[in-house]
């Protein structure tokens, strides 16, 4: 991505949601190089943010650098972690990707699983803005929080 321009912005009031927050916390936390060291949390969490016209300068046909794969799995920890903190049950990210950017991530709640996503194209993983990341992941662990509340004798066993 030659992008050198942030597409999300300093004042940006998504970056106050838990989900952003929580998954600046694991990018911040997988950095193992300091790289991230004095950014700012709208520049760590850019690259997650895939406009049209960065999405249309990632091959159709491509396989994930291990930076991407980084990212889907800080996303799914951080999901995991949400639906953890909202059920007060131990939330468990199980995460199989090919080196073709194919698999599967789960969230598994005692021996419920609460979320099941299908990965494809994980070489193109990201959302068009922050404000689609905070939407889709507040369905998400809202729909994951409902199935707790359905199946709580597996959630607990």
């Amino acid at each position: 991505m030659a992008a050198a321009t942030l597409v999300v912005q300093e004042n940006d009031t998504n970056l106050n949601s838990d989900i952003v927050k929580d998954l600046i916390k694991q990018l911040r936390a997988i950095d193992t190089y300091d790289t991230y060291d004095g950014w700012s949390d709208a520049r760590i969490i850019d690259p997650i943010v895939l406009t049209k016209e960065r999405k249309r300068e990632i091959p159709i046909i491509g396989d994930p650098d291990g930076l991407t794969i980084a990212r889907v799995k800080a996303y799914y920890n951080s999901l995991a972690s949400l639906i953890e903190k909202k059920s007060g049950l131990m939330a468990a990210p199980i995460i199989n990707i090919t080196h073709e950017g194919f698999g599967r991530a789960l969230i598994m709640i005692g021996k419920l699983i609460v979320v099941d996503k299908v990965l494809r194209e994980t070489h193109r993983f990201g959302f068009a803005s922050l404000d689609d990341l905070c939407e889709k992941s507040d369905k998400t662990i809202a729909k994951a929080l409902e199935l707790i509340d359905k199946y709580r004798a597996a959630a607990t066993d």
